[in-house]
């Protein structure tokens, strides 16, 4: 007997916020196409009420997530890496849509990507060593000073690297003990989707990191002027967005990094890592 067709089960995207999948607050879609102009999915277009409940659900998750050791830090981001590399086919599927590559370029960005993420959270319980001191100081006391997380980081994801780009961007922030909302690439959303959904499978507690897919502009607005949103990356804005949203963030005083060229296959540093930490320095009695 002839079996009959199978209809397509096509896929739901959806917004990340607070470890939950809403839709966007608003009800509103818009259609990712790849690079040849074919219809790939519908992505949520995020509002400025979706922006602002990605922010309260950040400021709840940086508490546990700032105090908790470096050490237990590097090994979530671990769990992380694992399940991308479960998922290598549909991440290369999707970069490769999304950027225009064929199979083997696409499986080795994803390949760079899970290895960029593993090398950040390497860097867990490391970089207190290199970016702190003990200080030497006249009289009976130690004097240390070592970094500590900014806060809420408002993260606009790279336009040209779905994912590699996002990886490189984001990793270093929650690293370091911060919480992220993240602006996913307008044009190429659904890497971005997609990762949310290994972030909400793996060991990284709800809310630590949140994605909203949408209009860059209009979703980055409201975070650059939220008072509690400590820190923004332009990276994904163009000049003209970037200049505007630099003025709304220094109305609440935010460390802004501003965008500007990046190869995001070279070898990142430290500069990513350090770009949204506080240095906190502790005066402590010598024993006698």
């Amino acid at each position: 007997m002839k079996q009959p067709a199978r209809l397509s089960v096509f896929k739901t995207y959806k917004l990340f916020v607070g470890g939950k999948f809403p839709r966007s607050e608003s009800g509103r879609v818009y259609e990712v196409t790849d690079t040849r102009g074919n219809w790939l999915a519908n992505a949520p277009l995020g509002s400025r009420k979706d922006a602002r409940d990605a922010v309260v659900a950040a400021r709840k998750a940086f508490g546990g997530w700032s105090g908790a050791t470096a050490y237990n830090r590097g090994q979530v981001l671990y769990r992380v890496a694992e399940l991308l590399q479960g998922r290598r086919e549909q991440f290369a599927a999707e970069v490769a849509d999304a950027e225009g590559l064929g199979r083997a370029r696409a499986q080795a960005a994803v390949d760079a990507a899970i290895d960029r993420w593993v090398w950040y959270a390497g860097w867990s319980d490391k970089v207190a060593q290199v970016a702190g001191s003990a200080n030497p100081v006249a009289g009976p006391f130690f004097n240390l000073s070592v970094p500590e997380p900014a806060g809420v980081v408002a993260v606009l994801a790279p336009q040209d690297s779905s994912l590699l780009g996002l990886v490189s961007v984001l990793a270093p922030v929650i690293v370091t003990g911060n919480t992220a909302v993240v602006v996913a690439a307008e044009r190429c959303p659904l890497p971005a989707l997609s990762l949310a959904e290994v972030l909400a499978t793996s060991d990284v507690p709800g809310g630590v990191v949140n994605v909203l897919s949408g209009r860059t502009a209009e979703l980055a607005a409201p975070l650059a002027a939220h008072a509690d949103v400590q820190a923004i990356d332009l990276t994904g804005a163009d000049a003209e967005t970037a200049v505007g949203l630099e003025r709304a963030a220094a109305g609440t005083l935010k460390r802004v990094r501003r965008p500007g060229p990046e190869d995001w296959t070279a070898d990142p540093g430290t500069g990513r890592l350090l770009a949204f930490t506080e240095t906190k320095t502790v005066w402590h009695p010598m024993g006698t």
